[in-house]
């Protein structure tokens, strides 16, 4: 099984964690800025820690968790884009990645479910 780090799905959720972090970052609306960033946080750190449980079966238990992550945090990027809260243009690249990042996990998903 490979490292997490050498995962481009992990690579890609982290640094999209990370610019989502930047540019919320001086948004006064306490509750939804916490609530995006934990979001997008929890796409990468559940990917993380699925790979070092180890087992087939619970890697792929945090993965489903990640995967529901990144529908969480796609939903909250169109709340952003409607509230006005975030660029029409950065916001449609983000939920472009976000269903990119899903994609990458339902493939490792099936993966290991079938490596039972």
């Amino acid at each position: 099984m490979a490292r997490f780090e050498d995962l481009e799905v992990w690579k890609r959720s982290a640094r999209l964690s990370a610019e989502i972090y930047k540019a919320f970052s001086s948004l006064t609306d306490f509750g939804f800025r916490d609530q995006i960033t934990r979001a997008g946080l929890s796409i990468s750190s559940n990917i993380a820690e699925g790979y070092e449980r180890g087992g087939n079966k619970e890697l792929s238990n945090f993965l489903n968790y990640a995967k529901g992550s990144a529908g969480e945090l796609r939903s909250q990027l169109y709340i952003a884009l409607e509230i006005g809260y975030l660029d029409k243009e950065l916001g449609r690249q983000w939920i472009a990645e976000v269903q990119e990042i899903s994609k990458m996990l339902h493939a490792l998903i099936s993966h290991y479910r079938s490596k039972k």
